[in-house]
């Protein structure tokens, strides 16, 4: 196991503490389901990608579903094409989506588990018990210099999977936490930081690069974005909903503002322990 520096970045605070980079991937899947509630164009969602980078996005994320409930085939064809930034295609293990993957080349592929029935993905992938399913779909992504995430719960025994199954990114799924946030459950809420610190940790001596995201809102991402293994968020449905009533830009770029200042917060606060 190769033991890795803490992710830092060149920028500095007033003084002159390293402040760690925190990336910003949109996922833009409910453009398409509004889209596709009447057909046509519009919203477009090429547009919204366009717009959410603009806002500060570091890339686009589209999940594409087996059953093409949102986003579409020519969306993953356009956007990979057009946006100045990288792709990242969320998908199924299945053999259809690989083929899909391996035309396109995106930047990244997330394998997340996935059930027609649900209206959103619940939970993470079962990586331990599919570990044997997972690892030549791993490979052949790789192969092609696709960069490979895994959607998990933060689970010890799930990102040493993760490792074993040849990952190079696990996404925790924040989505229990979110709910207890919605439940007003504080001490239920601190529990599951507490939970996924200690998942970002592993998965990052693993050799891991850590994401997360799920549910995450203005209210909820301060304490993920503050721990320091995590280099990048992927958040959504909140965002696509708080562009309803502001614009998808500034509903964007508040979240990024949100995120830079809880880095700040936490590169302060491991700078005064390291004095003390």
């Amino acid at each position: 196991m190769t033991v890795q520096s803490s992710p830092v970045s060149s920028r500095t605070d007033s003084g002159t503490r390293a402040l760690r980079t925190l990336r910003l991937g949109v996922n833009i899947d409910h453009v398409a389901t509004l889209r596709n509630a009447r057909g046509g164009w519009h919203p477009d969602t090429l547009r919204a990608a366009h717009l959410a980078i603009e806002g500060g996005a570091d890339g686009i994320t589209a999940h594409l579903r087996e059953d093409r409930r949102h986003i579409s085939d020519q969306d993953i064809t356009r956007l990979k094409n057009e946006i100045t930034r990288p792709l990242n295609l969320e998908m199924a293990a299945t053999d259809e989506m690989l083929e899909i993957a391996l035309r396109h080349v995106p930047n990244a592929c997330c394998l997340v588990p996935e059930r027609r029935e649900e209206r959103t993905t619940e939970g993470g992938l079962d990586v331990v018990g599919s570990l044997k399913l997972l690892k030549p779909y791993v490979a052949k992504l790789k192969d092609a210099g696709i960069r490979v995430s895994l959607f998990i719960e933060p689970d010890l025994k799930t990102i040493e999977a993760s490792a074993q199954a040849g990952a190079d990114i696990v996404e925790l799924h924040t989505g229990r936490y979110c709910h207890l946030a919605l439940d007003h459950d504080a001490m239920g809420m601190a529990r599951e930081v507490e939970r996924h610190a200690k998942a970002a940790q592993a998965a990052y001596l693993a050799g891991l690069e850590v994401h997360a995201g799920h549910g995450l809102t203005y209210n909820t991402v301060a304490p993920i974005a503050k721990l320091p293994e995590v280099v990048e968020l992927n958040i959504g449905h909140f965002l696509i909903g708080e562009a309803i009533f502001g614009g998808l830009s500034q509903a964007v770029r508040r979240m990024r503002v949100l995120m830079d200042e809880a880095c700040l917060a936490d590169t302060r606060a491991r700078s005064a322990v390291t004095t003390s």
